[in-house]
């Protein structure tokens, strides 16, 4: 079987006799040269998107509220952020190349049935972040009924969400729907329309709180002090695991680039600047919540409200777009590609993504949003490290064991390059089980699940570098063990 690339979709996914292969469907299929038209404007639109959401608000105003100051807050978004950007653009020349989805791009290393694993665990971490920012759309769409007169009525003493919260909920979840139906393209126009005008609103929002309050002011207050004092590394792994999610499935995207130019540019404009200056934004509303209310907000909608009507209800509505915009994209489309991995003649990209976002209603964000800490270490922590040992399989493969040679019927097909041992790689497999589980107890106690005083001291610290120690163990014994081209 020769090489063959993205141009050859017409080959790629086809049996012998004709027909569709079991492992493919016209959405994981190599994309066409007529689809391949997204320029780098539109990847930087797609980041901006997706940067500008109350997730990376809160980012930043939990790193204060975990005893950072706000200049280590924002370089430690921005490094988190050039650090990510690195895998991000490797495994993203993945797709201008050959046209190809992650899932697809999965099944060169862990087998062409092996690749559930990795798609999977990458569907269900992105279903978790579309249920959070169902979340985030549900409060702002309730601060706005409330600015309309409503008079709904926030959590009782003891809870955490209230039943007109959660109705507000099951409300945003619902408009997701629309964009699952219409696809990738709907999306990109989306992300076009809405960027700038989150970029004005955000401009806007600094400008009024700083007004209100003197930068000198605003920009002094000193760092709360936590016991222990802030966790740097675990905060920076944190944040790195943050779009550790689009670093794995960032070729669903650029499969429709025009070109490698067009996806580096775009994604190196819309991604480190953008998230350090948005996360200025969230530094700026926690403190300003702080100076003028008496309390400090985590969340942006705690500030609205606060600010009056005028300022609530615009700010509302900018909230509730831009959670839109996120989860369309961040949050749908990756899923949408893994679920349809697992059986492709029966699962479309349109059944994939209602599958996630049906597992969405399980999950329960308003929980794990209870604390900054939570939100941080625990959820932040915990995906990324299982996401960067995936990561570090992808690119040891890709680029040191196969010279970024790929047969792409051959990823398509039972019996070719990629069918392992009955179409899983143990190897990988065994590189993944290396890299995440010595991160486990970690994990488990700063999720609260086991006492902490019961897991040695190095185990902890090894969480804290969960995303980094998981990415160079498991590619390094992935590099060791496989067959070299």
């Amino acid at each position: 079987m020769t090489k063959s690339t993205g141009s050859a979709a017409h080959v790629a996914g086809q049996m012998p006799g004709g027909g569709m292969s079991p492992l493919a469907n016209e959405d994981l299929l190599p994309t066409t040269q007529a689809q391949r038209h997204w320029a780098w404007k539109d990847y930087a639109a797609l980041w901006v998107g997706m940067v500008v959401c109350v997730p990376t608000y809160t980012m930043a105003s939990s790193m204060l509220d975990q005893g950072f100051t706000w200049q280590m807050a924002v370089w430690l978004v921005f490094l988190a952020n050039c650090i990510v950007l690195v895998p991000m653009l490797l495994i993203g020349r993945v797709g201008p190349k050959y046209g190809i989805p992650f899932p697809v791009l999965a099944r060169a290393s862990f087998g062409v049935k092996g690749a559930n694993l990795p798609a999977v665990l990458r569907g269900l971490v992105a279903c978790g972040w579309f249920s959070i920012n169902c979340y985030f759309g549900a409060l702002a769409l309730h601060g706005f009924l409330n600015i309309l007169g409503m008079g709904l009525a926030g959590p009782a003493e003891g809870e955490t969400i209230s039943s007109s919260q959660f109705m507000c909920f099951l409300a945003f979840w619902a408009v997701h729907i629309y964009f699952i139906w219409k696809g990738p393209e709907s999306i990109r126009k989306l992300e076009v329309i809405a960027a700038p005008l989150m970029i004005i609103a955000s401009i806007v929002l600094v400008v009024v709180l700083l007004s209100k309050v003197p930068a000198s002011q605003l920009f002094n207050l000193p760092a709360k002090v936590v016991e222990g004092g802030p966790k740097t590394w675990a905060a920076l792994t944190g944040l790195v695991g943050f779009w550790a999610t689009l670093a794995l499935n960032i070729p669903d995207f650029t499969r429709f680039a025009r070109s490698q130019k067009d996806q580096v540019i775009g994604q190196a404009i819309g991604l480190p600047i953008p998230m350090a200056l948005f996360s200025m934004v969230g530094v700026i509303g926690f403190s300003a919540s702080a100076i003028l209310y008496g309390k400090a907000q985590l969340f942006p909608d705690g500030l609205l409200t606060q600010m009056g009507s005028v300022a609530a209800g615009v700010g509302l509505l900018v909230i509730l777009l831009a959670n839109l915009t996120t989860n369309v994209a961040a949050n749908l489309v990756s899923p949408s590609y893994d679920f349809s991995q697992v059986a492709p003649s029966k699962i479309s990209f349109r059944t994939g993504g209602l599958i996630a976002a049906f597992i969405g209603l399980l999950f329960m964000p308003w929980k794990l949003l209870a604390t900054s800490g939570g939100y941080l270490f625990t959820w932040l922590g915990g995906y990324g490290t299982l996401l960067g040992a995936i990561a570090g399989i992808l690119l040891v493969d890709y680029y040191l064991v196969r010279k970024t040679e790929l047969k792409v019927d051959d990823l398509y097909r039972r019996g070719g390059d990629y069918e392992y041992s009955n179409g899983w790689n143990v190897q990988a497999l065994i590189a993944f089980a290396l890299g995440v589980l010595p991160c486990l107890p970690g994990y488990l106690a700063v999720s609260g699940v086991v006492d902490k005083a019961s897991v040695p001291g190095l185990l902890l610290a090894l969480f804290d570098f969960g995303w980094f120690f998981s990415l160079a163990v498991a590619g390094t014994y992935y590099y060791l063990t496989a067959k070299k081209k």
